[in-house]
């Protein structure tokens, strides 16, 4: 059997792409409106083998500006399907932007973004592909629209569930689509060594066998934080002697083949693992957390069991200027537990969401934000291609353009550590992308025995129909 043929929307820098190569597709076009993502995207499937305008097509554009004329059209220029008809779709993968529905942030359900499902699902509608697939944030599931006007055209009431509106959009469409889901997907339960939780939801034409959600491989052995990061230590800062384990080999050796099916030539070098130069100020305040420690842990110890600030000079420093206080009866108060709300902020600033990853654990959901997580061996945040090994992207998935960027710059900009927050753990879209095969392979193989068992039937009606023409003319 040929490889399954798929789309993938809102690509991004490609996590969800990883996954369904890895599970055995071949993507023939994919789209993102990013010009950041595009150039990591494009310049990752070309290392695999699948070139644009041979064997695949990549379109910068927003997806209101596509269609089933523009997308075949694509499909229709590559090389490889010269003189040759144009496969069926099998599956569209896609994960419409998610910042409206977010819990880790302010939601707004008048964001522009939360009605780009509603394109996702006018696409499905044109194309008309066996499978649907799915994935947003968990706050996808409470998530609710007012006068909303689907695709179908019917206006749903105030606060309907985002997710009632799909399953009654899927069951609207031309080509009736079945649906499964949603269902919370934890990535720490595929191999990814992060509690990241996700909502998938699957969409199958009514003509094809119902897919599954995949089972958790890693429910009771987890890969962890240390797992994953250990031979990314610093050897200028920290020595640590560890054995390599599977997950650490298989991020270095990697686990996405080409289109040949040969594992991409890759020099053994670590791409975007540039270490942040931080102040003495800010790698005192993060040697103060220990391992699995956020800031309310952190206060809360040094309450109850003091802290000697006399051994970070720097952060005593600053509160010595802050304070207008001598060093003495500051370090006695610290040492005392007799610390006022003033004296944390200036210790510790006002940030809230930071907290130092435990080695012996998944780490928890990564975000675009780098300072939010302290490196669990070290006093520095974590680097990009730390973020990745967290997200399992392979050690030789290179991640371009500009490494962080801030301010107003944010709306416009997707830097590599905002590449590395958005995308889908590409072991979790592989354990996804592996039962939206075996569905396609069951039914292929289901639609073969009948055709085999049709021909067979006409033979056995032949053979009858001469034997008794031999009987009449004797």
């Amino acid at each position: 059997m040929k490889k399954p043929i798929a789309i993938d929307l809102f690509c991004g820098a490609g996590g969800m792409s990883e996954g369904m190569l890895q599970a055995g597709f071949h993507i023939v076009f994919s789209s993102d409106i990013n010009e950041d993502v595009q150039k990591t995207y494009m310049n990752r499937h070309e290392q695999l083998g699948l070139t644009h305008g041979y064997n695949t097509y990549f379109k910068r554009s927003d997806i209101k500006n596509l269609n089933k004329e523009k997308i075949n059209s694509y499909i229709k220029r590559l090389k490889i399907f010269e003189r040759k008809k144009v496969p069926q779709i099998d599956a569209i993968f896609g994960g419409p932007p998610c910042q409206g529905f977010s819990r880790a942030g302010r939601r707004d359900k008048r964001d522009p973004r939360n009605v780009l499902f509603k394109e996702y699902i006018r696409i499905v509608d044109e194309l008309k592909p066996k499978y649907v697939v799915m994935e947003n944030v968990e706050g996808f599931l409470d998530t609710k629209l007012d006068g909303f006007k689907g695709h179908s055209g019917k206006r749903y009431i105030d606060h309907t569930l985002v997710s009632e509106i799909l399953k009654e959009e899927f069951s609207k469409l031309k080509v009736k689509y079945n649906t499964i889901g949603p269902k919370v997907i934890d990535a720490s339960n595929f191999g990814v060594p992060q509690r990241r939780r996700r909502v998938i939801f699957i969409a199958y034409r009514h003509d094809q066998k119902p897919p599954k959600f995949p089972i958790p491989i890693t429910l009771d052995n987890k890969v962890t934080v240390g797992e994953a990061l250990r031979d990314l230590v610093s050897s200028n800062q920290t020595q640590l002697v560890f054995d390599t384990n599977t997950y650490e080999s298989e991020s270095r050796d990697g686990r996405t083949p080409k289109v040949d099916g040969n594992l991409p030539n890759y020099n053994g070098q670590i791409y975007n693992h540039e270490l942040s130069t931080h102040t003495i100020d800010i790698a005192e305040r993060f040697s103060l957390y220990r391992q699995g420690e956020n800031k309310r842990a952190v206060i809360n110890r040094i309450k109850s069991e003091g802290i000697n600030l006399a051994n970070y000079p720097s952060l005593l420093d600053n509160c010595v200027r802050k304070l207008n206080r001598d060093k003495q009866s500051i370090v006695e108060d610290f040492l005392n537990g007799n610390i006022t709300e003033d004296m944390l902020e200036i210790l510790l600033t006002k940030k809230n969401s930071r907290s130092r990853l435990s080695s012996n654990e998944p780490s928890p959901t990564i975000v675009t934000l780098p300072d939010d997580y302290i490196h669990p061996f070290e006093n520095r945040i974590l680097s990009v291609r730390e973020m990745a090994r967290l997200q399992s992207f392979d050690d030789s998935f290179e991640f371009l353009g500009k490494r962080t960027t801030g301010g107003p710059r944010r709306k416009v900009e997707v830097p590599q550590y905002t590449q590395v927050g958005n995308a889908v753990p590409p072991l979790l879209a592989k354990a996804i992308a592996i039962e939206i095969n075996l569905a396609l392979k069951e039914k292929f193989s289901r639609e073969k025995y009948h055709r085999v068992s049709y021909r067979n039937i006409k033979r056995k009606g032949k053979y009858r129909r001469k034997c008794m023409q031999k009987k009449i003319e004797k």
